[in-house]
């Protein structure tokens, strides 16, 4: 369905725009809404739109050519995905399917090229988001090589609780996206069973809870850092 014009400048991509580019970004946007477990992109696949996510999970995975899947990342409302095969005029690089029920803004190539070749704000908006998003890659290396499995899922707790996070009148953090054992075990590479014992052991210590969402609530920020020393 076509979108409202008017919801555009909250999307940290779309910030600063001029009202014809936001016009032009909407006469070639449409809305899609997709149940859980949807493919949305398939890895080598031909690009020609990229998506912003405005409600929902979307896990971003590759295949290797022995077969095995690797988890690479979870993005969620206000991420963006697709827009490299727009820049390098490549294929996907990786697949992505739904976590949840997830609402896109999908944003064809006209759009996208227009914006890339009408100004310097699109560009420069883009260009951090990649930019953070690399730095982000960075981070995660590290802490794949220096820290344990505990170190790991507080290092991923945290990352998310940062990215997503919304402040509680406790002051707790809720992270309102779907994440399970699974994914978090898929995430730091080790098993679902020693994931389980870590995030037990946090639980039982009321440093973290979940509820029936699989969304985390993180009680004791500063306990789970003392575990990236």
């Amino acid at each position: 369905m076509p979108i409202d014009v008017g919801r555009l400048p909250k999307i940290a991509l779309f910030a600063g725009l001029s009202p014809e580019q936001m016009l032009c970004i909407a006469q070639h946007t449409r809305e899609r809404n997709y149940r859980a477990d949807i493919t949305i992109l398939n890895q080598d696949d031909p690009g020609e739109t990229f998506y912003v996510i405005q409600r929902g999970t979307l896990k971003i995975s590759t295949t290797l050519p022995d077969g095995k899947e690797v988890f690479l990342a979870l993005l969620a409302t206000g991420d963006t995905v697709g827009e490299m095969s727009l820049i390098d005029l490549g294929g996907r690089s990786a697949d992505v399917v739904t976590q949840e029920e997830t609402t896109l803004l999908a944003i064809d190539r006209v759009a996208f090229d227009k914006l890339m070749n009408d100004g310097s704000t699109f560009p420069r908006n883009l260009m951090r988001i990649l930019a953070r998003r690399l730095r982000l890659a960075n981070v995660r290396i590290q802490a794949h090589c220096t820290l344990d499995v505990y170190g790991m899922v507080a290092f991923q707790i945290l990352e998310f609780g940062e990215l997503y996070g919304e402040k509680q009148p406790d002051d707790s953090i809720l992270i309102p996206i779907r994440l399970t054992q699974g994914d978090i075990a898929e995430l730091v590479g080790a098993s679902r069973e020693r994931v389980n014992q870590v995030v037990v052991a946090y639980r039982k210590k009321n440093i973290i809870s979940s509820d029936a969402h699989f969304y985390i609530t993180i009680h004791k920020p500063e306990e789970l850092k003392k575990r990236l020393l």
